[in-house]
């Protein structure tokens, strides 16, 4: 009988301390959940304000005039004068140098002589068909005779057409032996010296190159594959060069060539980027490296682009609407359907929908409220002391 009061206590002290935990683990429950339910929204905006939107290819490329042009020569011969250096400034129609005429004189020389032995042949030729052909006619002579007659003339007509061929061939390759400048611009480069003998047999040979106009210069761009999709004509272009690495250079583009270029398996194609040049600064052959813009808006009404991507709850949004969340006076988000433009992953333009200086809702950050107390007059409360939780929320509606 004792041992059962004894249980029995025993029962009833653990029952005891199990109510006491239970209801310490309700008690901080209790709190807990206020606590939560005094936590606020922090609403992380933006403005709605004007920025430049911008996207950009960058590559390298070579400079070099808009116009350049190989001056060379038609015929073989020694050079016997240079009229003309580096940079020298040249007009159309400037004779640049002079081949050694001798030879080409000696065979125009021959070529007149043998056209003027032409031209007596076929003159004695005709007036011999003449009389036979009367004769034929009289029926004086055979047909063979007047056959012979006949084409001894024509032969002599094709002699003597093939003669001044040559004399104007001589006459032309004559005029060769001098080299004049095709257009107004300065020398580039200048490849022989006087003395040096050129040989025109099977490819032209280049004297000298010539650069049309400086102050007008163009970068071939060499754009990677990757980067040609978003390249058009008509982009703008900033540029440096090694020589004035703190100035940069303006251009445009103004044509994308369809040819590529593979360099160690690796695709680039030319984009020609004309810029001006009027302080001469810029040197033919000079490296660039270019900066493109694809993407071009400047000064254009927008919003940071997380603010088109954020959703505060479960709303239903159509993919075909563009929708951003804006704070009314209460600090409530409310909804705004906007039209958008151009975005370059940063800022997203605004066609319609918002007016500058508007905020916009970006994201969110859950941070729990602070307890706070209300101190006894004259008494200033303990910091390590407990507090009561704070009654009531701040920060607005929820």
């Amino acid at each position: 009988m004792k041992t059962k009061n004894n249980d029995l206590k025993r029962r009833i002290r653990l029952s005891f301390i199990a109510f006491i935990l239970l209801a310490g683990i309700m008690i901080i429950s209790f709190y807990s959940c206020k606590d939560n339910k005094n936590d606020k929204i922090e609403w992380l905006t933006g403005s709605v304000e004007r920025q430049d939107i911008s996207n950009m290819v960058t590559c390298t490329g070579t400079l070099e005039p808009i116009t350049k042009i190989d001056v060379g020569t038609q015929v073989s011969g020694r050079v016997d004068k240079i009229y003309v250096d580096y940079n020298s400034i040249v007009s159309q129609g400037e004779l640049l140098a002079e081949l050694d005429q001798t030879v080409l004189l000696a065979t125009l020389s021959s070529a007149r002589s043998s056209m003027a032995t032409a031209k007596s042949e076929l003159e004695y030729k005709e007036k011999n068909y003449g009389r036979f052909k009367v004769l034929y006619e009289k029926q004086l002579i055979s047909s063979s005779d007047y056959e012979e007659a006949l084409y001894s003339y024509q032969k002599a007509r094709n002699d003597y057409n093939v003669s001044v061929s040559s004399y104007q061939t001589a006459e032309t390759n004559l005029g060769y032996a001098k080299i004049y400048s095709p257009i107004d611009g300065v020398v580039l480069s200048r490849e022989v010296e006087e003395g040096q003998t050129v040989a025109a047999s099977f490819e032209t040979p280049t004297l000298f190159t010539i650069a049309n106009d400086l102050t007008k210069m163009r970068v071939i761009a060499e754009v990677d594959e990757a980067d040609m999709g978003d390249i058009a004509i008509g982009q703008r272009v900033m540029f440096t060069v090694d020589a004035f690495p703190y100035e940069e250079f303006t251009g445009t583009t103004t044509q994308v060539r369809l040819s590529p270029t593979t360099t160690n398996n690796v695709v680039t194609y030319e984009v020609v980027v004309e810029a001006p040049n009027g302080g001469l600064k810029l040197k033919p052959g000079m490296t660039a490296t270019c900066t493109i813009y694809t993407l071009d808006k400047p000064d254009a009404l927008a919003v940071p682009s997380q603010a088109v991507n954020f959703n505060p709850g479960n709303e239903m949004i159509s993919e075909k609407d563009t929708v951003v969340w804006v704070l009314d006076e209460n600090n409530f988000p409310v909804r705004r359907q906007i039209k958008t433009g151009n975005s370059n992953n940063m800022y997203t333009e605004v066609i319609s929908g918002l007016t500058e200086g508007e905020k916009v809702i970006t994201g969110k950050n859950t941070q729990p409220a602070k307890l706070t107390t209300q101190p006894d007059s004259g008494n200033e409360s303990s910091p390590f002391m407990a507090q009561p939780p704070r009654r009531g929320g701040g920060g607005g509606r929820r």
